[in-house]
């Protein structure tokens, strides 16, 4: 059945409506891409009791995503259901859970009704939304292209409009690409933003928590809801735009090149002031990422590594190998890292550079050439912890912010929205 493209509403539309007409709408369009795969776990008649629950009770204020359908990431526990974090193994391991994890409570406490629980890549150990237990998965929008992961079906959950906005996790970028390569919006909180109780790590020294929605303007509202972040305090004048440039941009294809200037001249005519870097550190992220993540999944799936796909058991296996003067030397090179980025973002109010160099990954092509094409841009961001948001385009940008800065940047993003907005009136 061909799935009807989700309309646009915003939150605070949503949130007005009647939770179970909004609940039944959202249902009718779960797993609308053509791998019928958006999610891993769908039970819809214990959602349809969640809106008849919040219906039953008036309307509370307080309730930042009273009567909105969230869908959430497979690696975060929800009560009643096993978490699986995109494998099959796992599925059948673990026992159906007892407890909310920690985000699914917050979504719970803010009046949202779940649609359930999302596809992702295994382990949360990818960046293209290849999973070859459960499927690859397409974007609704474009049955040829994948979503990009590991946060794949949460993208593909707000792109068929079966949910308003969703959650990710974000390690080397899982929030970040599928959101830049679906045209959507999204935010990865700073690194210790939220709690991880009843989440699946997959490398705690870089996990984050966050979201994807198809609008700017909602981000600050799911921000407050998840995180209970304030808005911004801070009186910004012109906001001071680092640009990512020269080589850095070299292996970027020709549409990234041209999201890039638009974004530009958006800035420029929001009167920010704009100038260019290149922070030749940036080309270290990827080499000193990727040991350190390595090590720490696999001490976390010591003893399965040949349950999972041979592309994640080989890295865990070669993160097994490292001993600790290795790991070591990767953490003192991590320190040398922080220093650099610190000292950039000393200078700067934001960092702009792209989420994805390239503008869509073919779904059936060999992707191993893509994953550190891609990491090569997010790692920057993984290593220093930094919040970040992506400005949805044909791919999307990150935006990025020194740590803890969360709040500032996700106001930023929010008025870059509402020029957008009056872009496409």
């Amino acid at each position: 059945m061909e799935i009807e493209a989700s309309p646009v509403e915003t939150l605070s539309t949503l949130a007005a409506a009647d939770p179970q007409r909004v609940a039944e709408e959202a249902l009718a369009r779960v797993n609308g891409n053509a791998s019928r795969n958006s999610y891993l776990t769908v039970d819809q008649i214990w959602t349809r009791d969640q809106a008849t629950r919040l219906t039953q009770r008036a309307n509370d204020p307080k309730q930042l995503l009273y009567g909105l359908p969230i869908a959430l990431k497979d690696c975060f526990d929800l009560e009643g259901f096993v978490t699986s974090s995109g494998s099959r193994f796992y599925a059948r391991h673990n026992s159906s859970v007892t407890s909310d994890s920690w985000v699914a409570g917050r979504l719970k406490a803010a009046g949202a009704v779940i649609t359930g629980k999302t596809h992702m890549q295994m382990l949360a150990y990818g960046i293209t939304g290849e999973n070859r237990d459960y499927g690859d998965c397409v974007q609704p929008a474009d049955p040829t292209s994948l979503t990009g992961g590991s946060s794949s079906g949460s993208a593909a959950a707000v792109q068929e409009g079966s949910a308003v906005a969703a959650i990710g996790s974000d390690t080397g970028g899982s929030i970040r690409a599928p959101a830049a390569l679906c045209g959507l919006a999204g935010f990865r909180a700073s690194l210790g933003v939220g709690d991880w109780r009843g989440g699946a790590h997959l490398a705690a020294s870089f996990d984050t928590i966050g979201w994807l929605c198809r609008d700017l303007r909602d981000l600050p509202r799911l921000a407050q809801a998840l995180f209970d972040l304030p808005s911004s305090a801070v009186v910004l004048g012109p906001a001071r735009i680092s640009l990512l440039s020269g080589r850095m941009l070299e292996d970027c294809e020709p549409a990234v090149l041209a999201s890039i200037a638009a974004w530009k001249e958006r800035l420029l005519s929001s009167s920010a002031l704009v100038n260019e870097v290149q922070p030749e550190f940036f080309s270290e992220s990827y080499s000193i990422y990727a040991p350190l993540q390595a090590s720490e999944a696999a001490r976390l799936h010591t003893g399965f590594f040949d349950e999972f796909e041979p592309a994640i058991a080989d890295r865990l296996r070669w993160g097994a190998s490292l001993n600790a003067e290795e790991v070591a030397d990767w953490r003192a090179k991590h320190q040398a890292f922080l220093r650099n980025m610190n000292a950039l973002l000393e200078r700067t109010d934001f960092l702009l550079m792209p989420a994805v160099p390239l503008a869509r990954l073919v779904g059936g092509e060999d992707q191993t050439a893509a994953r550190p094409r891609i990491l090569s841009y997010t790692t920057p961001g993984s290593l220093a912890g930094l919040p970040a948001v992506v400005l949805p385009g044909k791919p999307g940008l990150q935006l990025l912010a020194a740590r803890g800065h969360d709040a500032r940047l996700l106001e930023f993003a929010a008025k870059l929205g509402n020029v957008l907005a009056a872009e496409q009136a």
